[in-house]
């Protein structure tokens, strides 16, 4: 599966690394960060999808985002649960969003109106831990969104990247 994910400064893998010895209890602890900003699917040649994800993106511009907290998805449409995450307020991302949907698919209960950016931290755990986590208060971290990611979900590694002019 390949996406569309924005990749998030240090200041936020700091944060995401402060508060592991907290996720520890859960069954999934992610190492790596990013933000998932649309589910492209597969294509038997990722250029394909760029090429598609590129038209989408034609004029999109930097964006501001801020994780404003920590909070959690209870029963999530797809994996274990709890699940557990940095929220990201940025309704320029909700708008590139929408302009990736225009080009692809809408995964149902995921994207769309269902679309809440993230940085998941962990999944799997107990469910009174997650709402401990989420009661927590964080100092907020804001940054300039100034490029996106082309992700390849089989091999978890980014392929490549485009530019958002600012």
């Amino acid at each position: 599966m390949y996406s569309v994910n924005v990749p998030v400064p240090g200041r936020v893998r700091q944060l995401a690394d402060q508060l592991y010895p907290s996720l520890v209890g859960f069954e999934t602890v992610r190492e790596d960060h990013s933000c998932l900003l649309k589910r492209l699917g597969e294509a038997p040649h990722v250029s394909q999808l760029q090429r598609r994800a590129h038209r989408a993106l034609e004029g999109a511009p930097a964006v501001e985002a801020q994780i404003t907290g920590i909070d959690y998805f209870e029963d999530p449409p797809l994996g274990s649960a709890p699940v557990v995450y940095l929220a990201v307020e940025s309704p320029g991302l909700e708008s590139i969003h929408g302009q990736l949907l225009a080009e692809f698919d809408c995964v149902e209960g995921l994207e769309g109106d269902d679309y809440v950016p993230h940085v998941t931290l962990a999944r799997g755990g107990n469910l009174e831990t997650a709402q401990q986590l989420a009661d927590r208060d964080i100092e907020p971290v804001t940054w300039t969104v100034t490029e996106l990611e082309f992700w390849d979900g089989a091999y978890k590694l980014p392929v490549s990247r485009v530019s958002l002019p600012a």
